[in-house]
Order: structure tokens, then C-alpha cells, then sequence
């Protein structure tokens, strides 16, 4: 609806302003929990602004069959600067000084206004309403969008799917901190190494994803994944060890990013570029919105047995994706047109 590039510039003005506040207030020592609260808010708004905006840019600067490795991509630097680069860097700073890596961060966003700029203006899309009912047609239009995503039943159900699944694995997630501490007695020293795990299952998903689909079709990959990294949730929960978890979870994030990246692709082609702002983010309003819920959940069923939300929370996941086994494999159809 409005021009996306200057959205990006918005976006990225807010979460300067988040991380200005945390670096100034970190370094003059007056960081109070208020404060941290207000930071990361801010920080979340910027934060959906600038994904949401910049997953709607993509059908504009790609053509169709570049989208899977358009967005393989973008997983991959996403996670190589975040988890490989990023983490380390802040952790060397850290032990310098407590500010450096709120300053470095801050620093980081500045980069990316500087490269939104730099966007060609041609990938910029202009508002298409007048100024004398803009207040009128602002809510006339977001209220499409929304309805949009409801009358399209293929669109819907998937976007269903997807949040369901998202609630379960939020779930069996929501308490692997205590699961690796209390059940399985890992070392602290060895925390960031458990963790790294599905950071490099991330990457070779990233990598295999698009391949994956061009052999064996991109909605038979996404059926297949979907069941299988479920599958893998059950099976953590039988992990006798932190190595053999470890290995669970990059086997399973390596499944769930293929998927991620292959349902994005579907959701660029099938979704008009115009409307897609207004759907996307009520999709994510929906599959985020439940995750908080899913977290509690895992924290309840948790107080029973450590181990009992990867096999309520797996199981669960697992039911939907085969129930889901055939839908998902006719999504082919869609994208064909």
C-alpha cells in the first residue's frame, strides 16, 4: 500500500532508536528493567515493520524461479552473520566491556540504512490512494487484506497448519534450558556448542532446500519435512545425552528451514505482490501470536516431567503434518498457475 523502501527506512529508524537507548543506557550504567522492557518492544515493532516489508519487496525484485534460492539465501546470511559471526564478536566484546556489544549492534543498523538506501527506487512501491480519504481507505484496505486471507480456503488452512504446528513445537521447545541442565547435566561451557547445532542445521537447510525441491518437487519436499522434523521432536525427548541432542536438533532444524524457505516461496507465488503485505502480516500475527501460548503450555505439562513436552508437543505436530500429508502435496497445483 505505501512506498516499501521508505517503510524499510522506517522500520530500521526504529530500531535504531531501540538499540540507541540500550547502548546509551548500558554504558552510563543506568540500564533499568523498564528500560530494557521499553528497548525491546520498540525493537519488536521495528523488527516485524522491516520483515514483514522486505518478505513483501521479494516477488517484486525476483522473477518466480528464483524465489527458493532467493530466499535460501537470506536464511543463510541471516544465519551465518547472526550465529556464527555476530555471537562470537559480541561474546569477545563482551568480556572488553559490558556497552561494546550494544554499540556494535547499533553500529549494525546503521549499516542497514545505509543498504536500504541504496535500494533502486524502481523497487519501491507507491501508494495508490488520494490524500482526502487516505484515513477512510487505511482501514477499508487493511480490512481486505484480512478478509482476503480468510476467503482463500487453500491460503487459510495453510496458514492454520502452520500456526498449529508452530504452538506445538513452541511447546516442546519452551524448556530446553532446564531439560539440558536438570535431565541431561550439561556442562555450562558446553551451552553455546548444543545451540550452534540448529544454527548449522539452519544453514544446510538453507543450502539443500531449493535442490531438494527441484528433484523431488517443492511441495513433496515440504510434505515430507514437515513430518519427518515432528517426527525428530518425539525422538529428542528419548535423548540420553546432550551430544545425541545436539545432533536431533541440527537434523531437525535442518528439516524445518527447508520448510520455512519452500512455504515462503508458495506463499510469494500465491499471494498477489499487491495484498501481500496486509496477508503476510496477519499470517504472522496468527503463527507468532501462538507461539507465546504454545511456551506456556510446554512450561505447564513441564512441571510434570522434563522430557513430556518433546513427546506431547512432537506427537501433536506429527498428527497434524500426516493428517496435512495430502494437502500439502496438492499446494503444487496452486503454484502451477
Amino acid at each position: 500500500r505505501v512506498n516499501r523502501r521508505n517503510m524499510l527506512v522506517w522500520a530500521n529508524a526504529v530500531r535504531l532508536s531501540a538499540a540507541l537507548l540500550l547502548a546509551t543506557t548500558v554504558g552510563l550504567g543506568v540500564i533499568t528493567f523498564p528500560i530494557l522492557l521499553l528497548a525491546t518492544f520498540l525493537f519488536g515493532i521495528g523488527e516485524v515493520m522491516y520483515d514483514t516489508t522486505a518478505q513483501s519487496m521479494i516477488p517484486q525484485v525476483l522473477e518466480k524461479k528464483q524465489l527458493e534460492k532467493g530466499n535460501s539465501r537470506l536464511e543463510i546470511t541471516g544465519v551465518m552473520l547472526g550465529e556464527f559471526i555476530g555471537a562470537p564478536i559480541s561474546g569477545l566484546l563482551f568480556a572488553a566491556s559490558i556497552a561494546l556489544p550494544f554499540f556494535f549492534g547499533t553500529t549494525g543498523i546503521v549499516l542497514t540504512l545505509v543498504l536500504v538506501l541504496a535500494i533502486p527506487l524502481s523497487y519501491s512501491m507507491e501508494p495508490q490512494v488520494s490524500k482526502s480519504d487516505d484515513r477512510e481507505r487505511f482501514w477499508t484496505e487493511i480490512k481486505f487484506g484480512i478478509s482476503y486471507l480468510y476467503s482463500e480456503k487453500t491460503i487459510l488452512k495453510l496458514v492454520l497448519l502452520t500456526s498449529s504446528i508452530g504452538f506445538f513445537f513452541s511447546a516442546s521447545s519452551s524448556t530446553m534450558v532446564l531439560f539440558l541442565t536438570e535431565t541431561l547435566a550439561t556442562p555450562v561451557a558446553l551451552f553455546g556448542l548444543v545451540f550452534a547445532a540448529p544454527a548449522l542445521g539452519a544453514v544446510i537447510g538453507s543450502v539443500i532446500a531449493p535442490k531438494a525441491s527441484q528433484r523431488f518437487g517443492r511441495t513433496n519436499t515440504m510434505a515430507w519435512a514437515i513430518v519427518i522434523s515432528s517426527v525428530i521432536v518425539v525422538v529428542q525427548g528419548f535423548s540420553p545425552n546432550y551430544w545425541v541432542l545436539a545432533i536431533l536438533l541440527a537434523i531437525g532444524s535442518t528439516l524445518i528451514t527447508s520448510w520455512n524457505i519452500l512455504l515462503m516461496s508458495t506463499y510469494h507465488e500465491i499471494i498477489p505482490t499487491e495484498l501481500f503485505g496486509r496477508v503476510h502480516g496477519t499470517r504472522r500475527t496468527l503463527v507468532w501470536g501462538m507461539m507465546p501460548i504454545g511456551s506456556l503450555l510446554g512450561g505447564a505439562i513441564a512441571t510434570l516431567d522434563l522430557r513430556l513436552p518433546f513427546f506431547v508437543g512432537g506427537t501433536a505436530c506429527t498428527i497434524l503434518s500426516m493428517i496435512c500429508f495430502g494437502f500439502i502435496q496438492i499446494l503444487s497445483k496452486l503454484t502451477a498457475k
